[in-house]
């Protein structure tokens, strides 16, 4: 498949993983501050950010003995290109079931 690797597939199925790129949204957070945010050990957390890691969706900065994570989009953009088809079927599906209810309601 064009534009998405399975390392991304596999990074996203995890809703951890969702959370993690989620929260470095607002920008890079150090190690400490993402594990807050979690019930698990943080070698379970280290884990899921070496899977964010490899899939190219998150980048690992070391600053003496703290390590910051940043979201790296770029592999977030063959998802979306990927996705695209499947929302534009839905879309006709939610309209075609408008078109039927708006007859029925006639």
């Amino acid at each position: 498949m064009a534009g998405v690797s399975d390392e991304v597939f596999a990074a996203l199925a995890s809703p951890v993983r969702r959370e993690v790129l989620r929260l470095l949204l607002d920008g890079p957070k150090p190690v400490g501050e993402l594990a807050g945010h979690f019930d698990m050990r943080r070698p379970s957390l280290s884990e899921h950010l070496k899977v964010l890691r490899d899939a190219g969706l998150v980048r690992e900065r070391k600053e003496g003995r703290h390590r910051f994570y940043s979201l790296e989009p770029e592999p977030l953009h063959g998802l979306t290109e990927w996705l695209t088809p499947y929302e534009r079927f839905w879309r006709e599906k939610l309209a075609n079931l408008r078109d039927l209810l708006d007859e029925e309601a006639l």
